[in-house]
């Protein structure tokens, strides 16, 4: 009971500590309650025609908020084209997908208020809903970005975490942005949908590290059908594989479940449970509660998509907000 408690007094201060951070920056849940009341409806109302018509978009609009996010800040700046357009990065190319989707949501809400609403703000507000409609929880985004004028190709090659890195690595990135372990471990939970390239992960299940083996770490059966949909020769790169096997676009703990059980699609994924790396030692105990109390994971998922939300907004008069979320108004 003692422990209990000090759990709910821990959640309530890191909550209000969240919650002061964002007042700080300016953002607001009711930010367009007058200038554009309808944006909530509008964007809800795209991602569901874009789920509908392809799952797999909800994971794809989740992602891209990680990755506008950890470059430059959650401005937006993951959009632009042109030379140095983040989507050029290594990170991104033919991997970062969804921004049809942001385009029709901000013809949409430009339609219903121009020049009101920020694509940093549509991002995110889609980003929760592609979570809530995919059976994941629901909660008060705040809103009052805008979007910034430059894109950094060169940030987003070094500030993007990648499949086959260490957990210190990640955390480093995560640490840069003001993020910690435990929202590295919470906010990798977003692999609990979507889906990635055979081409970005199997060399894992073939010469792992260069060993000319698989990783030990995974599942046999797993291993089998890995090598079987991505084989090493003559295999199709880009046929995709789902990231959750167990709980296929369903956003819940069994991701967790998985590392427990040796079936990580990732490597990076994989260590926060099983490895020999000093950091497992402290992240394997937060996929354990996780993988036993889904609630908990939520709710600490909840906590860390706020915070990483909140990483260096535009607000104010800084940036613009672009009425082409792909260029700077002109």
């Amino acid at each position: 009971m003692k422990r209990l408690c000090s759990l709910k007094v821990y959640s309530l201060l890191l909550t209000l500590l969240i919650l002061c951070s964002v007042a700080r920056s300016q953002l607001r849940t009711d930010f367009y309650a007058s200038s554009c009341p309808k944006v909530f409806r509008i964007v809800r109302k795209e991602v569901q025609n874009a789920i509908t018509n392809e799952m797999r978009i909800a994971a794809s609009l989740l992602r891209l908020q990680f990755h506008d996010c950890f470059v430059n800040g959650c401005d937006g700046s993951i959009f632009l084209d042109g030379d140095d357009s983040e989507k050029l990065a290594f990170p991104n190319r033919n991997s970062a997908r969804g921004f049809e989707v942001v385009d029709t949501i901000k013809t949409a809400v430009e339609s219903a208020c121009s020049g009101i609403v920020s694509c940093a703000d549509i991002l995110t507000i889609a980003t929760r809903d592609s979570v809530l409609l995919s059976g994941g929880p629901n909660w008060k985004v705040f809103l009052g970005r805008r979007d910034g004028l430059v894109a950094n190709q060169t940030g987003a090659n070094s500030n993007l975490a990648g499949p086959t890195e260490t957990i210190q690595s990640i955390l480093t990135k995560f640490t840069n942005v003001g993020l910690n372990l435990t929202d590295v471990v919470a906010l990798s939970g977003g692999h609990t949908i979507g889906s990635s390239r055979c081409g970005v992960f199997n060399t894992r299940f073939f010469n792992f590290s260069g060993t000319g083996a698989p990783d030990s770490r995974i599942e046999t059966s797993m291993l089998s059908d890995i090598q079987n949909t991505c084989p090493a020769e003559n295999g199709d790169g880009n046929k995709t594989v789902p990231l959750d096997r167990n709980s296929v676009d369903l956003f819940d703990n069994q991701y967790y479940k998985n590392l427990l059980d040796g079936q990580g699609l990732f490597a990076s994924d994989q260590s926060l449970a099983t490895g020999n790396e000093t950091l497992t030692e402290t992240t394997r105990p937060i996929v354990e509660l996780y993988s036993q109390q889904n609630q908990r994971f939520l709710d600490d998922f909840v906590t860390s998509m706020i915070k990483m939300a909140n990483i260096s907004p535009l607000t104010g008069t800084d940036g613009e907000i672009r009425k082409n979320c792909r260029k700077v108004n002109s």
